[in-house]
């Protein structure tokens, strides 16, 4: 059964154009993710487009059982990443499930 790992980040800024700029890294980030860690089943990540009360960046993801996501989490392009999205990050929230 496929685990499908969703993960939201608020970034700490107020600046506007500094949150536009970490919004853009984030994203792009990620999305280089799929290109060097096969375990990624499926990736998408979206830009909140509506409101500065909302979370900035989802990361939705499939992978195909738990040790799948576990060697995701723990390759180094995904640590790379991640320390980069944690020095941005003032909340962060995360679900995983079977789908």
């Amino acid at each position: 059964m496929t685990i499908r790992h969703v993960v939201s980040w608020k970034l700490a800024t107020s600046d506007e154009s500094e949150r536009a700029e970490q919004r853009a890294a984030v994203k792009a980030g990620l999305e280089s993710l799929p290109a060097t860690i096969p375990e990624i089943l499926a990736l998408e990540v979206g830009v909140d487009a509506l409101s500065a009360d909302n979370f900035d960046v989802v990361l939705i993801s499939n992978f195909a059982d738990e040790a799948a996501l576990q060697r995701y989490v723990e390759h180094p392009d995904h640590q790379r990443v991640a320390a980069y999205i944690r020095s941005v990050v003032g909340a962060r929230s995360a679900v995983d499930f079977r789908v």
